[in-house]
């Protein structure tokens, strides 16, 4: 890949792309096009990299998007609906969009392609996320576009809108912070710093074609995670365990009053689902360092540069 390549970002002003992007610009590529359907999330990304070409479009539908595909060397395909309580809306952007975008993929002969998946199409878990991300996956691989598949865990960093972003920013606005149960439940929490130079090294070439488990290399249970974001931002809530049913009927009630709440009862199961990850050793394989996870939460949350500027849902 030569830094003038024509990179394309379906899905682009989320989590990941946000990070890919400053991590993109950082290395010196100058054509990189992001399309996104969430406008604030896009004006982001133009307040923070102007020289970055950004529209707001729905990739669900077709349109005038694909006309960036066109000379593209590069796609990589981020595009996701995470929460929501509409399966429509997660067969839309994760099924629908896909199919889409791989037509668009095909139709200009892009010669790289990088799939991003999640490690939920092999959980227990059966919630609206899981199951279309799984039927997404499935598009790919039947696609017969050869491509890299990332599956990473549970991400976090800057410009983290849902995720530990959100509970960072709940925790210093309570004065009581509810954990369900007793909060042992193990994550695989995985930096998108450390993801995005995966991604960077995918779009290199140096990884073959396949499916990649790109798992957290730390196991962290959720209550020491919510410790290490108290610790590291400085808040004074309590953290408190309450039953799992009250935490359940609490969650319910929120998504009562709120059509896109941040945590969902569906995201509550898959949470103490017990999953746990293949772990394969992607530093080596890609040619990227794994930071440790409490210096990752440290720069998460407290950059300069970017730990203040927070997405929308």
């Amino acid at each position: 890949m030569l830094l003038t390549d024509k990179i394309v970002l379906p899905g682009g002003a989320g989590l990941v792309g946000q990070n890919l992007v400053a991590r993109l610009i950082a290395k010196g590529c100058s054509n990189i096009v992001v399309l996104d359907k969430h406008q604030h999330n896009v004006d982001v990304l133009k307040s923070v990299h102007g020289g970055v070409l950004a529209e707001c479009v729905d990739l669900a539908q077709p349109g005038d998007w694909r006309q960036h595909f066109e000379d593209a060397k590069v796609v990589v395909m981020l595009q996701a609906q995470i929460g929501g309580t509409e399966y429509e809306e997660f067969l839309r952007n994760n099924v629908e969009a896909t199919a889409l975008i791989l037509s668009a993929v095909k139709e200009h002969q892009v010669s790289k392609l990088v799939h991003i998946s999640s490690s939920v199409v092999v959980s227990v878990a059966g919630d609206f996320y899981t199951r279309t991300k799984i039927l997404q996956e499935n598009l790919v691989l039947e696609s017969g576009i050869s491509c890299p598949i990332l599956r990473p865990t549970l991400m976090f960093g800057w410009f983290d809108r849902k995720h530990l972003g959100w509970l960072s920013r709940f925790m210093k606005k309570v004065p009581v912070f509810p954990i369900p149960g007793n909060g042992e439940y193990m994550r695989q929490p995985l930096y998108v710093g450390d993801f995005c130079n995966v991604i960077i090294s995918a779009m290199e070439g140096r990884a073959a074609d396949g499916i990649y488990n790109i798992s957290g290399h730390e196991k962290v249970d959720y209550i020491d995670i919510i410790r290490h974001i108290k610790r590291v931002t400085g808040a004074r809530t309590v953290i408190t365990k309450i039953p799992y049913s009250m935490f359940h009927s609490l969650l319910w009630i929120w998504a009562l009053f709120d059509r896109n709440p941040p945590f969902t009862t569906q995201q509550l199961a898959a949470l103490t689902a017990k999953d746990e990850f293949e772990v394969i050793d992607w530093p080596a394989i890609f040619g990227v360092q794994c930071t440790p996870f409490a210096e990752a939460i440290n720069e998460t949350f407290n950059d300069p540069r970017y730990s203040h500027i927070a997405l929308e849902f």
